[in-house]
């Protein structure tokens, strides 16, 4: 049986050289634009063709990341980058964005569709939800135990790709906004500036967002079990030498052959790995970039750039020679494709015939190629001479017509296809809806109340009907599916109507259930089209996403109710490791922590029962007295604060009224990055 994909990052030509001549399967990487790697050096039109060429006739498959959001002037451009990837005969798009999935999925049925890690998928639920949509691959989020993917690819069909060395973030991809909150440049679009690097503090530890890279490579014969088809490298914003040096290892590993950790450790690393999401031992994995981590990779640079600095021989080519009086010919197949080349004729020897051992001799020379010698098969009846020098000529003849035969681009043949264009119609008058972290804030003066689900019983449901949405925990692993699912039917048997989901298992739950399904902003709604595809799958409204901004916020059309955000301490980060977490456990806590940053800007984390966690901003959003675009529902998000405070700020924002406590307007009023 075949192993799993080994599957290597290549932010730009040097990196990709290192991938494959290292021993990668298969590499990804980002055209010029709507990747999550923007600073990296990526590919444009020409180079796509180019690279996707190189490793098709090396045998080694391209993805291409197509993984950020988009905003509806944006479309053009991804239809035009859309065109190119396709006609450059890529082997998968990786994607985020519902839009985006939907362009390549209908407009060139042929490439397959791939799932970034960007869409938090955690559990079975979730891969589920991109499974329906027809994606053939979902990479999972880095926070899985091996335990856990097990339990997943159990209850799931489609092809699971996992990470197994690199960067770690502090958030859950796909659900950090602490970069565009803070600075304006959005992780969602790829121009992450990893503020999340910096000192944090909590009573707990300094750099309290940072953790270590994470090494997973004595796990690969487990999560091969497990049901992972592709183990992939993070790192398209290293060095070429980083590449060379994770790939190589994890070949090794692969394999089942010592690897050099140490050299990994040093090329690059922060304060070394840890494998606490793969063992699901989640303790001591902080640590950052120290400056023995970074003086550590000046004597590894050398040894590594080796590793790639000559072609590798990884392609098997099988070859017949045939001798005759009347001239030669050799046939020489790889990967499906044969050529022949004719030469001089054979003549009687004056010592010994050419046998298949001479011939060999000659073959076996595709030294400065990407071929070796896998196969010969000699037809010499009248024990001919065929001379070195012909047959040398044939091999490289051969070898010439099969690279570039391997090099012709294989493009995807598009589909007709168009986005329906529907304007929409708001309403005069906006509804009110509030979200509250527990029912004790709970306050009149709303159309919808959002409670989460551990706060909601039979009486609230009696007393609301209709007007009372359950929100489901952001973050639901594997183990919690079964036990969430019965409560939500228990919730529905006593009257619930409807549910509040911030992520795509939630939204697949629902609708299986029957329950009228609310979309929150962790849906990552930017555009027209994800509008639309969430309409398909069963939204009967959607909040969106608070990275859009006002004027983009009038220009979206679609027929689904939105509404977004008003007030509210937004959520930076959503977290699996508590970064608030003394080392004597979770005892003592009360369910709320606290970071402050180089500034001594403080922020609030608030636990999911201790599950997972959730940074919001340290000043709230307060849309009050600024220009608001028109909408079905206005939303008001609280968290920390007190019953009054919410009946204060529920009044300032229906009065339009400016508040005089310290507020931000978002990101509503500036361009995001």
């Amino acid at each position: 049986m075949a192993h799993p994909e080994l599957l290597a990052p290549a932010g730009g030509k040097e990196q990709l050289y290192a991938a494959v001549r290292c021993g990668a399967d298969a590499v990804y990487l980002g055209a010029r634009s709507f990747n999550a790697r923007r600073r990296a050096e990526n590919f444009d039109e020409g180079d796509l063709k180019e690279v996707v060429s190189y490793c098709h006739a090396r045998g080694v498959a391209v993805h291409v990341t197509v993984n950020t959001l988009l905003t509806d002037g944006e479309m053009p451009e991804l239809l035009k980058t859309a065109e190119e990837i396709a006609a450059s005969g890529a082997d998968a798009v990786i994607v985020q964005d519902l839009a985006v999935m939907r362009i390549f999925l209908s407009r060139y049925p042929s490439l397959p569709v791939h799932a970034s890690t960007q869409c938090a998928v955690h559990n079975a639920g979730g891969v589920k939800f991109f499974e329906d949509m027809g994606v053939s691959r979902v990479v999972l989020a880095r926070e899985l135990s091996v335990e856990e993917i097990a339990e997943i690819r159990s209850k799931t069909k489609i092809e699971l790709e996992a990470f197994i060395h690199g960067a770690l973030c502090m958030c859950i991809s796909g659900a950090c906004c602490l970069s565009s909150v803070l600075g304006g440049r959005s992780g969602n679009r790829g121009l992450c500036a990893q503020p999340c690097r910096l000192d944090f503090k909590s009573p707990a530890r300094s750099h309290a967002l940072s953790l270590k890279d994470m090494s997973h490579l004595k796990y690969l014969d487990e999560l091969e079990s497990a049901g992972v088809c592709s183990f992939k490298i993070e790192g398209r914003m290293k060095r070429p030498e980083y590449v060379a040096a994770a790939v190589t290892a994890a070949r090794a590993a692969l394999e089942g052959r010592p690897y050099d950790e140490e050299t990994l450790r040093a090329v690059f690393s922060r304060s070394g790995f840890t494998d606490g999401y793969a063992s699901g031992r989640r303790e001591d994995m902080f640590g950052c970039r120290s400056h023995d981590d970074v003086t550590a990779a000046a004597g590894v640079l050398k040894s590594l750039s080796s590793l790639y600095s000559k072609e590798t021989p990884r392609v098997p080519v099988s070859m017949a020679l045939f001798i005759d009086k009347d001239g030669s010919r050799l046939d020489a197949s790889a990967r499906a494709l044969r050529v022949s080349v004719h030469g001089g004729a054979g003549i009687v020897p004056e010592k010994a015939a050419t046998d298949k051992a001479l011939s060999e001799k000659y073959l076996s020379k595709c030294g400065g190629t990407q071929f070796y010698l896998s196969e010969l098969e000699l037809s010499n009846p009248a024990h001919l001479m065929l001379p070195p020098s012909e047959i040398n000529d044939l091999r490289r003849r051969a070898l010439e017509e099969l690279n570039a035969a391997l090099l012709e681009p294989r493009p995807h043949a598009p589909a007709p296809f168009a986005f329906e264009k529907t304007p929409y119609a708001p309403p005069e008058n906006a509804e009110y809806w509030a979200r509250f972290e527990n029912r004790a804030q709970v306050c009149g003066g709303f159309d919808k109340i959002i409670l989460p689900i551990n706060e909601i019983d039979g009486e609230l449901i009696s007393k609301y009907g209709s007007a009372l949405l359950c929100e489901l925990p952001f973050l639901c692993f594997p183990k919690d599916e079964a036990s969430l699912e019965s409560r939500l039917e228990k919730l529905k048997a006593a009257g619930l109507f409807g549910v509040y989901a911030e992520n795509a298992y939630a939204a697949r739950l629902s609708k299986k259930l029957g329950l009228k399904i609310y979309g929150g902003a962790g849906l990552n709604i930017l555009n027209t089209a994800a509008l639309r595809e969430y309409e398909k799958a069963g939204l009967s409204a959607a909040t969106l996403s608070f990275e859009l901004n006002m004027s983009k916020i009038e220009r979206l059309g679609g027929a689904l109710p939105r509404g977004y955000l008003v007030y509210g301490r937004l959520p930076l980060m959503r977290f699996r490791n508590c970064p608030v977490k003394p080392p004597s456990g979770c005892g003592a806590c009360r369910g709320t922590g606290e970071l402050s940053d180089r500034t001594g800007a403080r922020f609030t984390v608030l636990c999911g029962g201790k599950k997972f966690g959730t940074l919001l901003n340290g000043v709230p959003l307060h849309l009050g007295g600024k220009r608001q675009a028109k909408a079905d529902f206005k939303l008001l998000y609280f968290t920390t604060e007190t019953r009054e405070e919410c009946e204060r700020i529920r009044d300032e924002i229906k009065q339009n009224k400016e508040s005089s406590l310290p507020r931000t307007g978002g990101l509503y009023y500036r361009e995001l990055k």
